[in-house]
C-alpha cells in the first residue's frame, strides 16, 4: 500500500487556491473557428433547439449584434408587443426612487444633500465653505444671541445636525483617502 502524500496546505483547505487540484480543469474554448479564448457565453444554434454554441465575449457580441426582438412582426404587432412590454415593466419605474436622485456626481448621500440644503450650499461645496456657512448662520440664531426664542433654537439645532452630518462625511472621506 503506497504511503499517502502530504498536501501543500498542511491540512488547512482554505489555503488552497481555486482550481488548485492536480487534475486538469475543463475549459471550453470559443466555438468560433480560430479563436483560442474561453467560451463561456452560450448562444442557441437554432430557434427552439437545446443545442448551443459557446462563444467568448467578443464573438457573443458579434453573434447578437443584429438580433431583432420584433423580427417577423408587422407594424401593428410590433407596437402592440412594445406596449405590452412597457406595461409589464412599469413596476421597475416605481423603483427609481432608490437610485441617486439629486444633483452632483453621486459622491454625496441623500442626508448630506439635505444638510447642504439646510446650510444653503451647492452640492459641490468643499468643507471650508461648509464650515464658513455654518458659522455665519449659527451666529444669527444661537441661543446666546436670541434667548427665549423657540424658533431660533430649533433653527440652531437644525444647523448643528447638518454640520455634524457633513463633518462626519468629511472625516470618512479623509479616512478612506
Amino acid at each position: 500500500m503506497p504511503k499517502p502524500r502530504r498536501s501543500n496546505d498542511w491540512g488547512f483547505p482554505r489555503w488552497r487556491g481555486y482550481e488548485s487540484e492536480r487534475a486538469a480543469a475543463n475549459v471550453k474554448l470559443c466555438d468560433r473557428h480560430g479563436c483560442e479564448e474561453v467560451g463561456d457565453c452560450p448562444a442557441p444554434k437554432a430557434p427552439n433547439s437545446r443545442d448551443r454554441w459557446y462563444f467568448c465575449q467578443r464573438h457573443a457580441a458579434e453573434y447578437n449584434q443584429k438580433w431583432d426582438y420584433f423580427e417577423g412582426l408587422d407594424k401593428a404587432e410590433k407596437e402592440a408587443r412594445a406596449k405590452a412590454e412597457r406595461s409589464e415593466n412599469a413596476g421597475y419605474a416605481e423603483a427609481q426612487h432608490y437610485g441617486w436622485g439629486g444633483s452632483g456626481d453621486g459622491s454625496r448621500t441623500q442626508d448630506e444633500m439635505r444638510a447642504l440644503d439646510a446650510l444653503g450650499l451647492e452640492s459641490d461645496a468643499d468643507f471650508p465653505a461648509i464650515k464658513k456657512a455654518w458659522r455665519e448662520k449659527a451666529k444669527t440664531v444661537h441661543p446666546d444671541v436670541k434667548p427665549n426664542d423657540a424658533e431660533a433654537a430649533q433653527e440652531f439645532q437644525k444647523l448643528q445636525v447638518a454640520y455634524e452630518v457633513l463633518k462626519a462625511a468629511e472625516e470618512r472621506r479623509e479616512w478612506k483617502g
